[in-house]
């Protein structure tokens, strides 16, 4: 079945034995299938979806059962792990790696994200399908566009507003900033059914307000209105950095991409792309994503292969010489914060345009 357009899987060039026979990615592709890692994992996901879905349930049955007591703090920073990890889930889903079909993964997808963490699913899905299809492409990738930080020294050049102040002093700035992460991601989702392009407006607006008035209700029902105050922001702002941790090593600090300098698909995602070294903890904790290069590739291939699949890429890659780069989660974020540092320079010496 042919992905929509909508459809993060779109990102993704023909299978083998269509036009792309004979490329790079065409014989990185025959090898992928012949080890059999796009087959899907029921199993897995099954287990998976029943963790997350157990622990999201243990997390509110002790926000219940402890009541009026600071130490709902912990309950909180607890909820925030689990959120993201329910967001990983959505990803997932979004990208059909659990369900082959639209519908189901639909379904899915609003499920887990709108009701489950107040969260888009057709706002997302926008979003991310462009980002897989030019990944750190300036004018393409919604993710690397200049709002609040820049990612290049030209958009440093040509920051206006909040940005060319931030701008200098992004690096510092980053963390304290993806507090707000998590609340942002709220916001934007509601003003994304104001766009008559979203599909199921309504459906999805009922579903993310289902998600808020459960959610506040629960807060202040249970907690004075104090504490229900303090739940709110650790809950949240923990959700924002968690996210930002998971998604930041990605790409962040890896080569941008301007006007037609695009390149073929396989250099496109592999050269924008960061993969992060680690065992089963890291894989738990990013969700699978610190295996970002062959996520890009194979954007439905499921989170339990994508290990499996680190060896082959990497050594087709040295066979075609492309550039393969891997770190660890630490040197990942040392990386990131000192390109949004290096971009900033422009806004420090006086050189960008007023």
């Amino acid at each position: 079945m042919t992905p929509p357009m909508n459809s993060p899987a779109a990102a993704a060039p023909a299978s083998p034995g269509t036009a792309e026979t004979g490329s790079d990615y065409a014989r990185l592709s025959r090898r992928i299938t012949e080890a059999g890692l796009l087959r899907r994992c029921p199993r897995h996901y099954t287990l998976r979806l029943g963790a997350v879905g157990l622990a999201l349930g243990l997390c509110w049955a002790a926000f219940l059962a402890l009541g009026d007591s600071w130490w709902q703090v912990v309950v909180a920073a607890a909820l925030a792990l689990v959120f993201g990890q329910v967001a990983l889930v959505a990803h997932d889903i979004a990208h059909r790696q659990v369900f082959r079909l639209r519908r189901p993964s639909e379904i899915g997808g609003r499920i887990f994200g709108n009701l489950g963490i107040g969260m888009s699913y057709g706002w997302w899905m926008n979003k991310h399908t462009r980002h897989h299809a030019n990944p750190n492409h300036e004018e393409l990738d919604p993710d690397v566009a200049p709002d609040i930080l820049v990612w290049s020294t030209e958009q440093a050049r040509n920051s206006r507003g909040p940005a060319r102040f931030i701008g200098r002093y992004q690096a510092y700035l980053f963390l304290p900033l993806l507090l707000l992460e998590g609340f942002n991601l709220h916001v934007s989702s509601v003003r994304a059914l104001r766009s008559p392009s979203m599909r199921s407006r309504r459906l999805e607006g009922a579903l993310l307000l289902g998600h808020f008035a459960l959610y506040l209700s629960a807060l202040f029902v249970v907690l004075p209105p104090g504490k229900a105050v303090v739940f709110l922001l650790v809950h949240q702002a923990l959700f924002g950095v968690y996210l930002g941790a998971i998604f930041a090593p990605n790409h962040k600090g890896m080569p941008t991409l301007t006007g037609d300098d695009r390149t073929d698909f396989l250099r496109r995602q592999v050269l924008t792309s960061r993969n992060v070294s680690g065992g089963l903890l890291t894989d738990v904790a990013l969700g699978g994503l610190n295996h970002q290069i062959e996520h890009h590739l194979f954007p439905s291939m499921p989170t339990p292969h994508l290990r499996r699949a680190r060896a082959i890429v990497r050594s087709y890659c040295a066979e075609i010489g492309v550039p393969y780069h891997e770190t660890g989660l630490v040197q990942s974020y040392r990386e990131a914060l000192r390109h949004l540092h290096r971009v900033g320079v422009p806004l420090r010496d006086g050189s960008a345009g007023s």
